[in-house]
């Protein structure tokens, strides 16, 4: 498959070519096949997991993840991409990012962004991590309802400072467009976490000890500890030039609002979480079936649904700087052209994939998991294929623009659609209605985001 990402026949198209096209396909490709064989790991580690600890444990072992990542929206994430922005502005013409006191100057290079991005977000992750260890309880009985999961927060806790610093260095890296080292750390990280958790269970069984949770995280724990020391060692010593104060108030001002979005966001996300076991429960499951029914849906059918978004998740991830570079340079026709494609390539993967689940979903449910319940909810979740694929693309083009409140609005919409359907059509028609839910969400996402995108670079496009 042919990727051309300029329009022919424009004047910067060569210019375009070596700056962006080289490194946006060889990046993403490099990132494609570390998360393919991380997806693909992750993908037997579900279905260990499903035989081990059960639908059940399945479903306490979920009910931490949003939690999770919450604490990686609040630390790490926005300011992981304010670094990946500023450092490829940064990276292609310094003097852009410049304090002016006086008649002086002072130049912000790249390491100087890395460097005032880890101050901040190791200072949030700290306090996180104090504040995740010592209410544990408190989350676990009054929000999440569920008081076995109290231990898993506390053990979780630990992972927000190396994720922290593991974000930051990925953020650099992007920025640079040299994506060896995001991408190797994502498979080693669940390398070391699916090994360890095997191990861990294994020791269990041979002394006859039962298999607890907490093993489970812990291999997360491990599993970042081990990314964070190899992302650590690919950095070389380049002199911080230009003042850290300066670039941290610059990542801040960035941060904040997408940060805010992102916390928001995700708050939303917990509840919905939260909230669908206990309107199972409505719908006349017992707490255990629920609880069942709820780890069917998010640990195995959704990530069989979600496996081929490592692409669209690698194209997004390249697309940020990429679009932020082509934005200081005043390159409307190309920002249209790469809106055009991704939708292209977006749908054709969306609906290919569609087919697939459409045909092989049952089959899936009962060969790979062993339960006819996921096969189901696969099939279901198959039609949300172009819409999610589509949406998570054109959401980075946002953020390249630096469009956050665009994105954070579509996001709060997106969720309050699937946020009502949990209250008022899951008591009426189960896990289905969530479902229904999910697919409408996803479609008025992807909707939003292009035409936001096109309202405004269509006229561009055609100007130029």
């Amino acid at each position: 498959m042919k990727l051309k990402f300029f329009p022919a026949g424009s004047r910067t198209s060569l210019k375009m070519t070596e700056l962006n096209s080289h490194p946006l396909i060889t990046g993403t490709l490099l990132l494609t096949l570390a998360g393919l064989l991380s997806r693909l790991i992750g993908f037997f580690y579900r279905i260990f997991l499903s035989q081990t600890i059960g639908a059940e444990g399945m479903g306490i072992y979920q009910l931490t993840i949003p939690i999770h990542i919450l604490t990686i929206s609040l630390t790490a994430s926005a300011i992981q991409t304010a670094i990946s922005r500023f450092v490829a502005q940064a990276a292609i013409s310094p003097g852009s990012s410049e304090q002016v006191s006086g008649s002086r100057r002072t130049l912000c290079n790249e390491k100087c962004y890395l460097t005032a991005g880890l101050i901040l977000s190791l200072t949030l992750s700290f306090a996180c991590t104090a504040f995740l260890y010592r209410f544990s309880d408190l989350i676990a009985v009054r929000f999440l309802e569920e008081p076995r999961c109290a231990p898993l927060l506390q053990i979780l806790s630990f992972t927000i400072p190396f994720g922290a610093i593991h974000s930051c260095i990925n953020g650099y890296f992007y920025g640079l467009k040299k994506t060896f080292v995001p991408a190797s750390s994502q498979l080693l990280e669940q390398i070391a976490r699916v090994a360890s958790v095997w191990l861990f269970f294994e020791i269990s069984m041979e002394k006859h000890n039962a298999i607890s949770l907490n093993l489970v995280i812990w291999g997360m724990v491990i599993g970042e500890i081990a990314a964070t020391l190899f992302s650590i060692s690919f950095l070389r010593r380049k002199k911080n030039q230009g003042s850290r104060l300066f670039a941290m108030k610059q990542i801040f001002v960035l941060s904040l609002p997408l940060s805010a979005n992102r916390v928001l966001v995700n708050i939303l996300q917990s509840m919905e979480a939260v909230m669908i076991p206990g309107q199972l429960r409505q719908y006349g499951y017992t707490a255990s079936e629920s609880l069942s029914v709820y780890g069917i849906l998010t640990g195995m059918a959704l990530p069989m649904v979600l496996f081929p978004s490592v692409l669209t998740n690698s194209v997004s991830v390249m697309l940020l700087p990429a679009i932020a570079e082509a934005q200081k340079k005043k390159e409307h026709r190309y920002i249209l052209t790469m809106i055009k494609k991704t939708c292209f390539y977006s749908l054709l993967l969306g609906f290919g994939c569609t087919l697939m689940f459409l045909l092989f979903g049952q089959w899936m449910g009962h060969f790979l998991f062993g339960n006819e319940l996921a096969g189901t909810f696969i099939i279901t979740l198959g039609w949300i294929c172009p819409f999610l694929y589509l949406s998570t693309t054109l959401h980075s083009i946002l953020n390249g623009l630096g469009k956050t409140t665009t994105t954070f609005f579509l996001n709060v919409l997106g969720l309050g659609i699937r946020i009502g359907f949990v209250l008022f059509v899951i008591p009426f028609a189960g896990m289905k209605g969530y479902l229904w839910g999910l697919l409408l969400s996803q479609a008025v996402m992807a909707a939003g985001a292009l035409f936001m995108l096109m309202r405004k670079h269509l006229h561009f496009g055609k100007s130029n």
